[in-house]
């Protein structure tokens, strides 16, 4: 029997499938009735889902459902402010007996991930700066076994098994080439920065081995992967012997590539390898935004609304 792939769900559709939790929670409407807020997902993307007047004894077997679990459903697609959501009817865990094939419910990133990181490896050990490499290689050797499946996000662009490290495999080659029309960078500080900025991604957030993300650690709320990046860094630098100046600029350019205070940077990048590290990271996460949301389109055809990206529906030429 075919799937109901959630890219390709239509409105009025009615389904039954299983699909993957990436997240759950029973809450109250402005009727005072408890309604059941579930994301589902399988490896073509996410829908948002509802269950409406949720019982008591409803809400004591939505408990036991946690993220990255499998659930059957059956339920009708319909319309939500210009977005598909879909509206469940019933819904249970999945059981052993179940026909499931996990692998076809995980988002992960198209390419594997012993490619890419052997390619962002490879390009590590390439840097001339003894510094940098040490610091990049370094990095790279001791988390590459939580790079190998971890996101980017628990929500948004790269949120996918391995994501982190296509993620940054994007970047560099964006980073690579970029350098050659500005050739005043410093190629090798450019890719180191690519390589730290996000790296501290992997105790921020907390994630299966399916790279699904249950949520954020105690420190990753209490800090955010840019200050823990700065940490991380600066005790990486005293290890390695470091110069004081480039551990300065490393840790800078973690703690600067989100820009603005209110995405969490209290400086703005003070150099130009800084300022091309957040454009190139910008760039990457539109990017991605904006190929997931394309990716079923038909041309000639609009997206449904990215909240990401201003909440803009995107043409398809």
């Amino acid at each position: 029997m075919e799937r109901f792939d959630v890219a390709t769900l239509k409105l009025g559709e009615d389904v039954t499938e299983f699909y993957m939790v990436r997240s759950i929670a029973v809450r109250i409407g402005s009727n005072g009735k408890k309604y059941l807020d579930v994301l589902l997902s399988d490896k073509t993307g996410d829908i948002s889902c509802k269950k409406w007047d949720v019982s008591d004894s409803d809400e004591i077997m939505f408990a036991q459902i946690k993220e990255g679990d499998v659930v059957k459903i059956q339920g009708k697609v319909k319309d939500f402010n210009n977005q598909l959501q879909m509206t469940i009817t019933q819904m249970r865990k999945a059981t052993d007996d179940d026909p499931v094939d996990r692998e076809s419910l995980v988002k992960a990133a198209p390419l594997s991930a012993e490619e890419m990181f052997e390619y962002i490896l490879s390009v590590a050990n390439d840097i001339e700066d003894e510094d940098f490499k040490k610091v990049s290689v370094k990095v790279l050797e001791d988390n590459k076994s939580k790079l190998a499946y971890y996101p980017a996000a628990q929500r948004n662009h790269h949120a996918e098994k391995s994501g982190l490290l296509y993620h940054m495999t994007r970047m560099i080659k964006a980073g690579l080439k970029l350098w050659e029309v500005y050739e005043s960078l410093n190629k090798d500080l450019l890719v180191t920065g690519i390589i730290i900025h996000d790296i501290e991604k992997i105790r921020e957030i907390e994630s299966d081995t399916q790279g699904v993300a249950s949520g954020y650690s105690f420190e990753g709320q209490m800090l955010g992967h840019l200050i823990q990046g700065v940490k991380y860094i600066d005790k990486l630098s005293s290890e390695l012997d470091i110069p004081f100046e480039k551990a300065i600029l490393m840790e800078h350019m973690v703690l600067s590539h989100h820009y603005e205070p209110e995405f969490g940077s209290p400086k703005k990048p003070l150099f130009p390898e800084a300022e091309m590290l957040h454009y190139i990271d910008m760039i990457d996460a539109r990017m991605y935004d904006m190929e997931e949301a394309l990716s079923n389109i038909k041309k000639g055809d609009f997206s449904d609304r990215v909240w990401t990206l201003d909440n803009r529906r995107l043409y398809k030429f």
